[in-house]
């Protein structure tokens, strides 16, 4: 299978099941399907014509992907951490996916590294950008799968922004609702930038998994604090 097929079908299995996801069809397991479809979406790529370095498997880049991640990882907690002790910007951390015992935040946050994190990246700064940069070199590759990394997050936008305190009276609108996917879909646009930017610098996808564990583990720590 040609880079160019690689890519495509990995956009239309992704369109599928995002849709599918977002018509619960697939229940309490859409996260455990998501995993199973990214690791055989990548088991065919590599049987095509992606090699793990393309993807960003490649073992002796993992020191690379370690260093780069870990900064990622290190800044992402002392930005988030300081907005939740402003008030001017702690309410955006008032989630109530936050509001649950001990034992259920560290079960969500290996939830989080195994079934969110793991399959977005092999998708997106794995199989996409990989595909995308061969058929169209680094910077617009990076460009496209930034912007389909936006838009993948159309759904659950729409599906867990009630839950915070900010957003939640918007989420009640028509309009609100459209401001809220817009602005979720600029704003993880800019991280599938940055995600996308730590792949390329460190040729590992160890760097973007940190990177993004971070974003989304250390936010929903914070949260738990905040709403206590």
């Amino acid at each position: 299978m040609s880079s160019t097929r690689i890519f495509w079908t990995t956009v239309v299995a992704l369109v599928v099941f995002n849709i599918a996801r977002g018509l619960g069809l697939f229940g309490p397991l859409a996260d455990a399907v998501e995993l199973v479809l990214a690791l055989a979406l990548t088991a065919v790529a590599l049987r095509g014509a992606l090699t793990k370095a393309d993807i960003g498997l490649e073992r002796s880049r993992v020191g690379s992907g370690l260093k780069w991640g870990g900064a990622a990882f290190a800044l992402v907690f002392i930005v988030v951490a300081i907005a939740g002790v402003i008030p001017a910007t702690s309410g955006f951390l008032h989630d109530s996916r936050g509001d649950v015992p001990l034992w259920r935040l560290l079960l969500d946050l290996v939830w989080i590294a195994l079934l969110t994190v793991i399959p977005e990246e092999l998708l997106f700064r794995g199989l996409l950008l990989g595909a995308a940069m061969k058929k169209w070199g680094t910077g617009i590759g990076v460009v496209v799968t930034s912007v389909l990394f936006g838009f993948w997050h159309i759904f659950p936008t729409l599906s867990t922004a009630g839950g915070n305190e900010k957003f939640s009276q918007a989420d009640s609108s028509t309009l609100g609702r459209i401001g809220l996917v817009a602005g979720s879909v600029v704003t993880t646009t800019i991280a599938g930038l940055i995600f996308s930017w730590l792949r390329v610098r460190s040729r590992s996808l160890v760097a973007p998994m940190l990177a993004h564990l971070g974003t989304n583990g250390i936010a929903l720590t914070v949260a738990w604090f905040v709403v206590r």
